[in-house]
């Protein structure tokens, strides 16, 4: 669109559709969903982190009076003759001969209650043999390492290794000569940084209702990140085809990646088979936090070299990430993101992920790019230091921008990280003073973004209010940007018009709500069918006046001609000429479905100021500035929140959060009171400022704004402390001791 178009709606504030039923209670999620003769079901899980299972005696259980159900690995279709990828994903699901992780699922059972289902669960007897558990990635890549999977080989750039290892792949990328760059440096920089395994913590557990027809048809409600995925995830784990599975969509209790794929629904779509009952399943708090994906660990050794003039020459990575039980780990972003804000000539990352006894990853807002950007920041940081430079300016000095070519490839249309750079030199809290043992950190991050597929309906009802119908889940306000972007389109107040969620029997497939997608694919389906609203609505008032469609022009929500068309017409309000449908053609709907392209990238900045306690080691944060480029903010309190969600997130991840395993494999920190997550006496105000760089190939210029707030935090803490205690921090969580430890 025009830089000049003036703008009615997009980028105004009105209140989100959703936001009353969810501040009273009303709104529905997970666990609301209630059917008549409705039982539950629990899972039995391993106590083991590493075994093989030799035998399941689950008579006992059955025998229990109210018990209606018990599965095993073996209700499930035969996993034989399967690919391997295939049946790691089952195993996931259910252990069939073997466990990977304490708390891997090896049976469930439904009965009357929950507490029924538990005792029963309780009888079900598991022999195992136990096997060494491998939970350090230096170790799971030793040749006599204990083998997690006897199929699994390294594959990568340069092929498939010829023996089974825990090294599940290898990614590489390059560009220019890095050997050559790092000959022309004056100072270079080394070191290695280490993230640890955390979890999105999002307050809502898993949680579904299945109900199985007479017919054999499967209805599931529950709250995902995307319904569509739900339904085709479940169909390939249950044998059932998908046009057999209906997904209802409720309310989500965040996810934040967490929620996109499936965990409980493939279990209580066998259990409501076998019992002929619809069936309720809620994981506990523990639960989510021992057999749920969490964001990898990992160790990643980083060398930047640059001139004295801070010109960076050369740009070396080695990422390693552990995966958990099974393969999936995103080394892949996090190398295509962890250089993406440098135009540097020399550039070369080299990345692995490892198979451990832990469960299996799953996406954490950015996947993988916070991890790579913390250790990547970091070491900018202390080149700035080493070359006595403003952190800021020698971002600036080697910032890419349009035109730049990204380091894993692509080249840059028009971005706004510079711009970002710029507001944060000059916002005040860049400008204030520090005191003693405090530290200002700075830190940019980086996200590319996604399109995929979406669909959407718009239909025009009698009165004249506008009904759209989308399959993208809720989770950041995307109702109302849906909203807002229809009404600039129709020109129609952003009151008259309302979205619906429609589930997966009753709208178009779109994809999972993520890769910060889906104001920029479902708001460009939303847009298009809305466009194709506006050319039926001219094609009324055109016969209405016996004139032409293309004399006929939309604007402020009425038709009227073109000037210079000789006819005696009135404008025709939308809702006139909704009134005029019986007599004019019938009702007036749209439909559109599109694969997004041109998603556009993001950048951001952060800025941090931090007070160490040099005697406890206690971090204070004192300000955080959170900058970012969100292209056009269609909803910018929408937006704003989003990045501060982002920041404390990522404030979090850097000063607390840790999966924490004994020698066993055993989490010993399942619950909110041992994993601690940030609490609003824990933060100062999270300050946001907007750049606006419009996405040239979306309408409204709409950037994913989602994932690109996680990944300056991490940094931008550790930063702020290395410089307020004088020593180079390299490992999260900054907790008091390890701090202390870092002083001494």
């Amino acid at each position: 669109m025009s830089e000049a178009q003036e703008l009615h709606y997009v980028g105004t504030r009105p209140i989100r559709p959703d936001g009353e039923e969810k501040v009273t209670g009303k709104a529905n999620y997970g666990a609301d969903a209630d059917r008549p003769g409705l039982i539950h079901g629990v899972v039995v899980r391993s106590p083991h982190a590493h075994a093989c299972i030799n035998q399941i005696d689950t008579s006992a259980a059955l025998n229990v009076e109210g018990v209606y159900a018990v599965i095993t690995a073996a209700d499930f279709p035969s996993r034989d003759g399967i690919s391997a990828g295939r049946k790691r994903f089952f195993e996931n699901i259910i252990a069939g001969d073997k466990v990977l992780y304490h708390g891997q699922p090896v049976a469930a059972v439904a009965a009357t209650s929950v507490a029924l289902a538990q005792q029963a669960a309780d009888l079900i007897n598991v022999d195992y043999t136990v096997l060494e558990p491998v939970l350090d990635m230096q170790a799971a890549m030793s040749p006599d390492a204990p083998l997690l999977h006897d199929d699994l080989y390294t594959t990568g750039p340069e092929g498939k290794s010829d023996t089974p290892s825990n090294i599940a792949t290898t990614t590489a990328i390059s560009k220019g000569d890095i050997d050559a760059g790092f000959a022309e440096a004056d100072v270079i920089v080394e070191r290695t940084y280490i993230t640890p395994m955390v979890h999105q913590g999002y307050i809502e557990p898993h949680a579904c209702t299945v109900d199985t027809g007479t017919d054999g048809r499967v209805t599931i409600w529950g709250s995902s990140q995307g319904h569509f995925g739900i339904r085709d995830l479940t169909a390939l784990a249950t044998g059932i085809d998908t046009g057999d599975i209906r997904v209802i969509p409720q309310e989500i209790g965040g996810g934040f990646g967490g929620k996109t794929t499936v965990y409980l629904e493939p279990l209580a779509v066998l259990l409501s088979q076998q019992a002929h009952r619809p069936v309720k399943m809620v994981m506990t708090r523990e639960e989510v936090f021992r057999a749920t994906g969490p964001a990898p660990g990992t160790v990643n050794r980083i060398k930047i070299g640059a001139k004295q003039d801070g010109t960076i020459t050369a740009m070396y990575a080695d990422l390693l990430y552990e995966s958990g039980a099974f393969p999936g780990a995103p080394v892949g972003a996090g190398g295509m993101v962890i250089f993406a804000p440098y135009d540097v000539p020399n550039i070369k990352v080299e990345g692995k992920e490892v198979v451990l006894n832990k469960p299996r990853v799953a996406a954490y807002r950015a996947p993988g790019a916070p991890q790579s950007m913390f250790a990547g920041e970091c070491a900018v940081d202390e080149l700035a230091q080493q070359l006595n430079m403003d952190p800021i300016d020698l971002r600036l000095k080697n910032a890419v921008k349009e035109g730049s070519s990204a380091s894993y490839g692509p080249r840059f249309k028009a971005i706004g990280y510079i711009e970002c750079l710029e507001a944060a030199k000059a916002h005040p809290n860049y400008q204030r003073a520090l005191a003693a043992n405090q530290g200002r950190g700075v830190a940019a991050g980086f996200w590319f973004n996604a399109g995929n597929n979406s669909s959407a309906e718009v239909h025009v009802a009698e009165s004249g209010m506008i009904q759209i119908v989308e399959g993208s889940p809720d989770i950041g306000g995307s109702r109302a940007s849906m909203a807002i972007m229809a009404a600039e389109t129709l020109q129609v107040p952003y009151e008259r018009i309302r979205v619906r969620v429609g589930d997966t029997d009753s709208t178009g497939f779109c994809n999972t709500t993520g890769g910060s997608r889906t104001t920029f694919a479902t708001g460009m389906a939303v847009i298009n069918a809305c466009e194709d609203v506006v050319g039926q609505l001219k094609q009324r008032a055109a016969m209405t006046w016996g004139i032409e469609a293309d004399q006929v022009e939309w604007v402020d929500g009425e038709a009227r001609p073109m000037p210079g068309v000789n006819v005696e017409a009135e404008p025709l309000k939308l809702a006139k000429l909704a009134r005029s449908f019986p007599k004019t053609g019938g009702p007036i709907s749209a439909r559109a479905s599109l694969n997004a392209q041109g998603p556009g990238p993001s950048f951001g900045v952060c800025l941090c100021d931090v007070e160490v306690d040099p005697d406890t080691g206690y971090t204070t944060i004192l300000s955080f500035t959170t900058i970012q480029d969100a292209g056009r903010a269609i909803h910018p309190s929408y937006v704003e929140g989003q990045m501060q969600g982002g920041a404390v997130q990522g404030i979090g991840w850097a000063l607390n959060e840790e999966y924490l395993f004994d020698e066993n494999g055993v989490l010993q920190n399942p619950g909110f009171l041992d994993y601690r997550i940030p609490v609003a006496s824990d933060l100062p105000m999270i300050d946001t400022v907007l750049v606006e760089v419009p996405n040239d190939t979306h309408p409204y210029g709409v950037r994913g704004v989602g994932e690109t707030p996680i990944i300056g935090p991490l940094p931008a803490v550790g930063n702020a402390i290395s410089r307020a205690i004088g020593v180079r921090v390299t490992e999260l969580p900054l907790s008091p001791p390890r701090i202390l430890a870092a002083m001494e």
